[in-house]
């Protein structure tokens, strides 16, 4: 069961993903996508989140190393 805590996410250059948020102590990646809505992947590493923040491309930098890696949960 997970906790209903806030995730502060920030808005991203996208044309599918709307905002992107990491909870450093559970290890969650929070997707907001333009059309399917909030995603939450776990024990995706830091580094991982990092290098999606800071990728030219997020859509293809997410289908790449998080979409089929990462257990998710839509919320």
């Amino acid at each position: 069961m997970w906790e209903n805590k806030m995730v502060e996410m920030q808005f991203v250059e996208s044309s599918n993903i709307e905002q992107i948020g990491y909870d450093a102590d559970a290890m969650e990646l929070h997707v907001q996508f333009k059309k399917s809505g909030l995603y939450v992947y776990s024990e995706v590493p830091l580094a991982i989140y990092e290098s999606l923040m800071n990728a030219d491309s997020k859509g293809s930098f997410f289908n790449r190393e998080i979409k089929k890696v990462f257990r998710f949960e839509k919320r």
